[in-house]
């Protein structure tokens, strides 16, 4: 099968041909998927998207009249492509479920700890042999509150890594997880309780039209003054505007973040001769208390790996004109897991 893959990065390329194996034929670029980048997918069969590129109705309607009958996926999330359109032209999509959820559970882990015990001004002062500890004053994580926004794959992970801490878990799924509660002490409460106990909170939700903006400023006028935000998950989870003016105010105590509400067309470049003209983000990255990684959360050699596989197995069930497990489609129930 002859496969356009969109916003190939080079450090993924290796894994994709690896999994190949030479089973179909890969076409590599660098483009993101778009309106004007469609149609660069003519004569090709299928093709495979990441998490940044554009998939809406009239993408999807283009890639059709070009002969596209198939999107695989890169990644478990999959707000950024039209399922409806996919299905109503007769596209099929599928994704890659479950990656390595150790992988961004272990980089909200990272960035929390990074944040918290300020490794990041730390590093920066040593870097010019300057050891002075002065407002370099951190918390132990042992009997804080996390709250976990999530406890599917990803957020069961980060669940038991903030047990071993030995932290007192309160979690927020439309789906408890008795397991966890049972094992890890992880108490099912509602949104509001979470806000308000929290001394740290962890973002593993999907983006849709219910977590949309979850966190705006109802939900961060009810935190603690002194409460960190973790966010691996979607970027538009959290209403950049408000979290920016709360962090101003000094209602919340800091952010850890892997994902940008605005990220596209930024974030996988390298913007260093000619920075975004985003206000937003350029308030972020001013702040000491903002901690903000490149949506690399996902990146470690057994999730790279995961991903290739999967998405050269979704190509080998199509092209055997067999489903693929891993298809999406609008009626499916939703994932509590994210990225």
């Amino acid at each position: 099968m002859k496969v356009l893959v969109y916003s190939a990065k080079p450090f993924e390329i290796p894994y994709l041909e690896a999994a190949n194996n030479g089973r179909h034929q890969l076409t590599f670029i660098k483009n993101a998927l778009s309106s004007e980048t469609a149609i660069k997918a003519i004569g090709y069969k299928a093709i495979s998207m990441f998490s940044s590129d554009d998939a809406s109705n009239n993408v999807l309607e283009k890639l059709k009249d070009f002969g596209v009958k198939f999107v695989t996926l890169r990644s478990v999330g999959h707000d950024n492509i039209n399922l409806f359109s996919a299905n109503s032209f007769g596209i099929k999509v599928a994704n890659v479920p479950a990656y390595s959820p150790n992988a961004i559970a272990e980089h909200a882990v990272a960035i929390l700890m990074s944040l918290n015990r300020k490794l990041n001004l730390s590093n920066e002062r040593v870097k010019k042999f300057n050891f002075d500890l002065n407002n370099l004053i951190g918390f132990d994580l042992n009997n804080k509150t996390v709250g976990i926004l999530g406890t599917g794959k990803i957020g069961s992970v980060m669940t038991k890594i903030m047990f071993g801490f030995g932290c007192n878990l309160l979690g927020f799924d439309i789906n408890p997880n008795k397991f966890l509660s049972i094992n890890y002490n992880l108490k099912y409460v509602s949104l509001e309780e979470v806000f308000k106990e929290s001394d740290i909170i962890s973002i593993h939700l999907p983006l849709n039209t219910e977590t949309h903006h979850l966190i705006d400023k109802k939900a961060l006028d009810l935190m603690k003054s002194n409460c960190i935000i973790v966010n691996t998950a979607r970027g538009a989870v959290i209403n950049t505007k408000d979290m920016i003016e709360a962090l101003e105010k000094k209602h919340v105590l800091g952010l850890a973040m892997d994902v940008y509400e605005h990220e596209r067309g930024v974030f996988f470049k390298d913007c260093s001769l000619n920075i975004p003209k985003d206000d937003f983000l350029i308030k972020l990255n001013a702040f000491p208390n903002v901690i903000i990684t490149g949506h690399q959360a996902f990146l470690t050699d057994e999730a790279l790996n995961n991903i290739a596989e999967t998405t050269i197995y979704n190509l080998d069930c199509w092209n055997k004109n067999n489903p693929s497990e891993n298809e999406l489609h609008i009626n499916m129930p939703k994932s509590k897991a994210s990225n």
